[in-house]
């Protein structure tokens, strides 16, 4: 029988992992295995103990204080979620071959990474912004405004930025 302090420690990681927006499995995938999703359900569910050491692990592999996985403070800190960086393909193909080059090239290696070829919209990460805000030469907040008005972006992706 789990100890009280189980079942809030684990309420606490189920309570991280589901404002991250991953499924149990979902934690296994991003972590390449390392994290199955039938241990970290069982520290979930406070059916296994879980040493000092893999907490330390899980809270990096969250990107979270350790402190917000233990029980006996306030909830854990409510983490907004990112607004998605959406690129408009239709659009991008308007816009002139000479500022659209390495995006247009970017977008072509992630589409062939992930086999999404819809054609109309592409999710990219913070990352992918950043690489391409390196690959334009601008900071991350100008290469944004400058693909808001080229129509690639929606305005929305602004607060993506501010969240860097």
């Amino acid at each position: 029988m789990p100890s009280e302090y189980a079942k809030s420690l684990g309420a606490r990681l189920r309570a991280i992992r589901t404002q991250q927006g991953l499924s149990l499995h979902g934690v296994e995938e991003k972590s390449h295995g390392r994290w199955k999703a039938v241990v970290v359900g069982s520290y979930e569910r406070g059916d296994r103990a879980v040493t000092v050491q893999k907490l330390a692990e899980l809270a990096d592999f969250y990107g979270v204080p350790m402190s917000e996985l233990l029980p006996g403070g306030a909830a854990p800190t409510p983490l907004a979620p990112t607004p998605k960086l959406v690129i408009d393909l239709e659009r991008m193909q308007q816009v002139p071959q000479e500022k659209a080059g390495p995006l247009s090239r970017y977008v072509a290696t992630i589409q062939s990474q992930r086999g999404d070829y819809n054609g109309r919209v592409l999710s990219i990460r913070q990352e992918d912004l950043r690489s391409l805000a390196v690959i334009y030469d601008k900071s991350p907040s100008d290469l944004t405004e400058e693909l808001i008005n080229w129509g690639v972006l929606d305005a929305e992706a602004r607060r993506a930025v501010d969240a860097f």
